[in-house]
């Protein structure tokens, strides 16, 4: 199964090249890609009820979303952040805490760090908007493969911010749509796929839970969250 997600990661890296489609930052292989189209993809997803009904939008820090994290601000939501492979906690942009004249600095992640505050306990989040390499129309999504995108998703559901009605939307390029994406227990699912010419809603909900076997020491040692979570976990299971 990891194969067969290197593979398709592989595929669309190359394709996005060869297309024409892939912007800047290069090289794309590795990343989640960003696009061209992508601010167009973000104002087709900000007229989506899921996000029109959305107070606090939790969105990836990836190149493709920036557009997402600016409209968010600009439409008086709040946004929440991960930080950097989830070293930092999360970060919160209010954006009546920010001069209109810096929504669009607030929306990078420089400027996130320097307008946003970090946050452990974090509000309950209406809608989750992350970053893909691939989909497919049943919900199926692969990521860039170092899985922080889940391992996001199982942390936001063990402290109570979503749960398992949350929606997850992506922004992608049509291209980005493949036919099956495999999906292994700890992958969580998109339920709202908009690119810049469609919407496709998969319907697919995940469970946001952590799954603790699979959680090694280097996980542990990169992100004190995980650490503070296991203690608590650990606390519970002696209860």
């Amino acid at each position: 199964m990891k194969e067969e997600k290197e593979r398709i990661r592989a595929y669309i890296w190359k394709l996005l090249e060869e297309r024409g489609v892939a912007r800047f930052p290069k090289p794309i292989s590795g990343r989640i890609p960003n696009f061209v189209g992508a601010e167009e993809a973000a104002e087709k997803l900000s007229e989506q009820e899921e996000w029109k009904e959305a107070s606090v939008i939790f969105v990836s820090p990836d190149s493709p979303q920036r557009h997402v994290r600016y409209l968010g601000l600009v439409q008086g939501k709040l946004v929440i952040m991960a930080t950097p492979r989830l070293r930092e906690r999360f970060l919160l942009l209010d954006p009546k805490g920010i001069p209109i004249t810096r929504y669009s600095e607030a929306s990078t992640i420089s400027g996130a760090f320097k307008y946003g505050k970090k946050i452990l306990e974090v509000p309950k989040i209406d809608l989750k908007v992350t970053g893909s390499v691939a989909v497919d129309r049943e919900g199926g999504r692969v990521g860039k493969g170092h899985g922080y995108s889940d391992l996001e998703y199982g942390i936001l559901g063990e402290i109570g911010a979503i749960d398992g009605r949350t929606p997850v939307a992506t922004t992608v390029h049509d291209l980005q749509i493949v036919e099956r994406v495999p999906m292994e227990p700890q992958d969580m699912p998109v339920y709202l796929i908009v690119t810049p010419s469609r919407v496709i809603r998969t319907g697919k909900f995940g469970n946001p839970r952590i799954l603790w076997e699979l959680i090694t020491q280097d996980i542990e040692r990169e992100i004190p969250l995980i650490r503070y979570l296991r203690g608590e976990f650990l606390k519970g299971s002696d209860a």
